[in-house]
């Protein structure tokens, strides 16, 4: 944003926001249709500013008619709603104008910010649930809508647009963007950066080591793949090339590791706040369960650098000493500050908003302990760096609100779960395979937090279904069940094994809810949604967009297709952790039990990684293969008795202490001179 009087504009937006949230008592919906307004209209103000439109052109006027139409939507919902209801939601021709503009306003825009994809989702939506739902046959048929209920469900009611969806994005998200932005321009960014130079200085490949240290905690703030990549990726892709790392590895590392600041606590991008209002999880418990799998997820990459950096004979690219730790570490201390502030209001109970209102004030607080404290520029400049942020984000997230309501309303997401059950027949492995061809699909023209939520919504529900089964089967083969119990099993014959093949999802939700502990159901749900949040992150790595991947191509001077195909390789941890949520108590189980799926399944990646990048300490052969296949096979499926991960665990550091013994007898070979 340029324009003084545009800027002051998202300044006063932000305010407004800030007192909604925290002090302010505002219906949900007229928050979020105002929400939606403000964004639009800037959204349409900053193109008038890009270089291709001049001053006083058509395209200036209609960028200014746009932005006068989208405030002037909102403000019809705001003022007309209880005058909608005093006439019992019977729609007069304003209504209809006006219902139309706003669903034409939020294709368009989100065509601006998210490209072409999210408004054909859209308009095929709206087509199907109006009337091509009648046209297709099977199980997707749907004998259509009146006009009339389509715009109001869309327009005027907490299902559509201006729902839950859109209520998140102005509350939890825009706070946590702003939160972020302040930190920023702090200068936290550059503290991170300096501080994970200093861990890794010793490592053999520790440019590598740096760009995913770096990027993890640049990423638990921000929890953007893209902004990171391009935040972060412009120190460590030179540094790691200068280090001897190719070029298109040090940017598919800066991808894959950069990917993973939208899994790491406590921001975790837009998604994970959607994923708290859909499971109604409290957001504590949310970061708190996603903490051990972001680390394992780190690990991951980092065990591909120290792979390739043993492959090429790097050595420790600095000597950065204890005393200089220290002293990045007390002249940056106080950014510890904001992030103590937001997880101790978490923990006290406080909302995510307000918890994130302390934290942006802490973040000026603790500015003032340093050499450069925040002054009203600063704040006015991080505020406004945060609602430019916001804007693609915000509009997306309210234009899939329209998507959603279709799948609701017209039963897809039913429809899509028996399509799935009767093509995995069942086997919870296959339906993880299919669910992660789905969000591949969808993640080619969708933003990630639009991929969860679609994906959310299809199967979520199925593989909840899946996760539980084992655990709610036990329980109906022990016996001396309640009558209520008893007698719903009889409908279906009485043995437990068809009965829950057989029975309607709602069906067995009520036996869950009957007979299974809370704490243990609300762990498999959140299983179930962190498996569709983690796979939806595959867009940012996987050919052929991958929006992270590109970005760090630019910056590498790499082809971006085989940019894209490394940062696939590298961010292999997407798709192995999902298998763990699914089948180990490793987000559903107790802290002792997490730990322990920790510890064996770090050491399968490991094993893993050595596999695909067929090199461990030194290179590998087939035989060896075949015993890191083995050694990770015992180790990572959670199911097997503790001995046998102790098996997996000793033909790992075996292979691992006869390669270097191997590589130092090469090493001590002098040769015999002639």
């Amino acid at each position: 944003m340029k324009s003084p009087y545009l800027r002051w504009a998202a300044f006063i937006f932000a305010l407004f926001h800030i007192y909604s949230n925290v002090f302010a008592s505002i219906s949900e919906l007229w928050l979020s249709a105002i929400h939606f307004g403000g964004f639009s209209a800037i959204c349409a103000l900053t193109v008038n500013e890009s270089r291709g439109v001049r001053q006083f052109t058509t395209r200036y006027w209609v960028n200014i008619a746009l932005a006068i139409t989208a405030a002037i939507t909102s403000a019809y919902l705001v003022l007309f709603e209880n005058a909608l209801y005093a006439r019992e939601t019977e729609y007069i021709l304003s209504d209809y104008v006006f219902s139309i503009l706003g669903l034409g306003l939020a294709i368009e825009f989100t065509r601006r910010t998210s490209g072409w994809f999210m408004p054909i989702l859209i308009l095929i939506s709206l087509s199907y649930i109006l009337f091509l739902g009648r046209y297709i046959s099977g199980i997707f048929s749907f004998p259509g809508l009146s006009l009339e209920t389509v715009l109001y469900r869309s327009f005027f009611t907490s299902e559509g647009m201006f729902g839950m969806i859109a209520n998140i994005s102005a509350t939890f998200v825009f706070m946590f963007i702003i939160f972020g932005a302040f930190l920023l321009r702090s200068g936290a960014g550059d503290f991170m950066v300096r501080l994970a130079r200093c861990l890794t200085g010793r490592i053999a490949g520790g440019a590598g080591q740096m760009s995913v240290i770096g990027s993890g905690l640049m990423g638990s703030v921000t929890g953007s793949a893209v902004a990171n990549t391009v935040s972060i990726g412009v120190i460590t892709i030179p540094m790691m090339k200068k280090s001897g790392f190719s070029s298109r590895f040090a940017a598919g590392v800066e991808a894959a590791a950069s990917t993973g600041g939208a899994l790491m606590p406590p921001v975790m991008g837009a998604g994970a706040f959607v994923l708290a209002s859909y499971t109604q999880i409290p957001y504590l418990t949310v970061i708190a369960a996603s903490a051990l799998p972001a680390l394992l997820y780190f690990l991951t990459v980092s065990f591909f650098v120290r792979i390739q950096a043993k492959r090429l004979g790097l050595k420790p690219t600095t000597a950065e000493d204890a005393e200089k730790f220290s002293a990045i570490l007390k002249e940056g201390w106080h950014f510890i500050i904001p992030l103590a502030t937001l997880g101790g209001f978490l923990v006290a109970g406080r909302t995510p908003t307000s918890s994130a209102a302390f934290a942006i004030i802490s973040v000026i607080a603790a500015s003032w302990l340093s050499t450069k404290p925040m002054r009203l520029r600063d704040i006015f400049d991080a505020t406004v760096d945060g609602v430019q942020n916001m804007v693609a984000t915000a509009l997306l997230l309210v234009a899939v609100g329209i998507v959603v309501n279709v799948v609701t309303t017209t039963g897809v997401g039913n429809a899509f779960s028996l399509m799935i059950v009767e093509w995995a027949q069942g086997s919870l492995l296959i339906t993880l395979v299919l669910v992660a061809l789905a969000s591949l699909v969808l993640g080619m023209g969708l933003p990630v937090t639009a991929s969860y939520i679609v994906l959310a919504t299809l199967c979520a529900p199925l593989i909840f279904d899946l996760i539980s089964q084992s655990q709610l089967l036990t329980v109906l083969q022990a016996g001396n069940l309640p009558s209520n119990v008893a007698a719903t099993l009889s409908l279906f014959g009485g043995d437990p094994v068809l009965a829950l093949k057989g029975m309607p999802l709602e069906m067995k939700q009520l036996l869950r809810e009957e007979l299974l502990e809370p704490e243990l159901l609300t762990g498999m749900l959140l299983s179930a949604h962190l498996i569709i949040f983690w796979l939806s992150q595959d867009s940012n790595v996987t050919p052929p967009v991958c929006l992270a991947s590109f970005a760090a191509a630019g910056i590498a001077g790499t082809r971006p297709i085989p940019t894209g195909l490394t940062s696939w390789k590298i961010a292999k941890g997407l798709y192995l952790v999902p298998v763990l949520f699914a089948y180990s108590p490793l987000v559903s189980g107790s802290w002792p039990e997490r730990f322990e799926v920790f510890l064996w399944a770090s050491m399968g990646l490991y094993a893993l990684a050595g596999l695909l990048e067929w090199h461990l300490e030194t290179r590998i052969n087939s035989l060896i293969a075949a015993l890191l296949l083995l050694s990770a096979s015992l180790l990572m499926w959670t199911p097997l008795p503790i001995y046998y991960h102790v098996c997996g665990a000793v033909i790992l550091l075996s292979i691992i202490l006869y390669q270097n013994r191997e590589a130092d007898t090469r090493a001590n070979i002098q040769p015999i001179k002639t």
